[in-house]
């Protein structure tokens, strides 16, 4: 593959228009160049950084005519041939039956061969999604369908395998709102997009791309605050809450999820009860034992409450053992913490017993916790018969907050190792998680 070295010249001669004394970077050009085809064309396109990285290195040689056009234009050449654009018809058959042949011989040396083959050139895209002029219902719907795939995917194996998918779907819907749209429609857009959003960062904070996961909730939040949805908005900062409380700063979570109780009264009692679960695990985070008690006796108050016809369609994942599991792990940090009698036990029991198949995740984690809490406070024999069983459940998983509960529990069965099952326990956990 030779690179089209003349192309990146050319761009490299025009200054940056947001950094002095700098080149235009890829970046710019392909803002620039969107700019054109919407302007002259009337078109919406996703053109990026990768996509001129791929023209520069030689595996685009022949961009579509709308591209060609608009890169002369913006980069004031008048041929194609001053870009090093030209049709390789003949020479991509070639490559194509290299390719082929690479791939025949890749098969029959096994995988080490096949590592070797350029993969990630041989399957990006070179043509981006071009994105409609106009947005109705069908493509809020579309936005919609999407963001309850990637949902049913968290739930069941945790962000690590679609976190990628996810954000690229975003990217792309994110376009939608630079489209014309019904006055009548454009809050179920904001709202739809802010919600697909949300699953983006909740599978990037799973993760731990923790910068990734606060852009992507800070943009999805501008989306909800524009659709004047407060629902959204309450599920998104309880997110926010949920990811720094994670991140050792629960003072920063327990100011979002205040922020999210602003004018309580419009949500449902249901997300007024998830509301207050997480800033009781902020509160247990901070050591406020008698705040923290008063927080989970408010949120199962509300919850008593909750009416599942009242909710929007995402709380749904919010039900009797989710909230037994997330009220199981605020009263779990005073118990460590505090040697406090609390009912960590029986509610992470309950969740665990409770979660079904569509919350994997949830149930795992739940499970990781309870073996936890035995090993610090109770039986270790029955914490290592609970904590095989979570590890057997955790081996489907790719979250990394799973595999770092898996780690406090070997760190807590560490400390038992006069006891076989516990050290056994230990030992699995570490082959386990250094595997993956």
């Amino acid at each position: 593959m030779e690179p089209n070295e003349l192309f990146r010249q050319v761009r490299e001669q025009l200054p940056s228009v947001v950094t002095p004394d700098a080149c235009m970077s890829r970046q710019e050009l392909a803002d620039l160049v969107n700019r054109w085809l919407f302007d002259e064309k009337d078109k919406h396109y996703t053109l990026d950084a990768n996509y001129i990285g791929k023209l520069e290195r030689g595996v685009i040689r022949w961009p579509h005519a709308d591209y060609r056009d608009a890169f002369r234009a913006t980069l004031r050449v008048a041929t194609d041939r001053e870009l090093g654009l030209y049709p390789q018809r003949r020479r991509a058959d070639t490559v194509a039956d290299v390719n082929r042949q690479e791939f025949l011989r890749a098969a029959v040396a096994g995988a080490g061969a096949l590592a070797a083959m350029p993969v990630l050139d041989l399957f990006a895209p070179t043509t981006p999604t071009a994105v409609p002029t106009r947005v109705g219902r069908t493509e809020i719907d579309h936005v919609r369908i999407a963001t309850e795939t990637f949902v049913r995917w968290d739930y069941s194996f945790g962000g690590g395998l679609a976190r990628e998918t996810v954000a690229a779907q975003l990217r792309q819907s994110a376009q939608l709102l630079h489209a014309d749209c019904p006055s009548k429609l454009r809050g179920e857009l904001f709202a739809a997009v802010s919600g697909l959003g949300e699953v983006a960062g909740f599978m990037a904070f799973d993760t731990y791309a923790h910068d990734d996961a606060r852009g992507m909730f800070r943009f999805a939040l501008a989306c909800a605050e524009e659709a004047d949805d407060w629902h959204i908005r309450a599920h998104l900062l309880a997110s926010m809450a949920r990811q720094e409380v994670w991140c050792d700063n629960p003072d920063g979570g327990l100011t979002y999820v205040e922020m999210a109780l602003v004018r309580a009264d419009r949500l449902t009692a249901t997300e007024r009860a998830m509301l207050s679960t997480v800033r009781a695990r902020a509160l247990a985070k901070l050591e406020r034992i008698q705040e923290c008690l008063t927080a989970v006796g408010s949120a199962d108050e509300a919850f008593a409450h909750a009416d599942p016809a009242e909710d929007p369609p995402w709380m749904a994942f919010y039900d009797i053992p989710q909230h037994h599991g997330d009220t199981g792990h605020a009263l779990f940090d005073l118990a460590v913490k505090s040697s406090a009698n609390t009912e960590a036990a029986p509610r992470l029991a309950y969740s665990v017993a409770h979660h079904g198949p569509a919350y994997a995740r949830s149930q795992a984690i739940s499970q990781i916790k309870l073996a936890s809490l035995h090993m610090a406070t109770g039986d270790p024999h029955e914490a290592a018969a609970i904590g095989q069983r979570a590890l057997s459940a955790a081996g489907y998983l790719r979250s990394r907050r799973a595999t770092d509960y898996l780690r406090e529990l070997a760190r807590y069965s560490g400390r038992h190792q006069d006891v076989p099952a516990a050290a056994e326990l230990c030992d699995r956990i570490r082959n386990v998680v250094n595997a993956a």
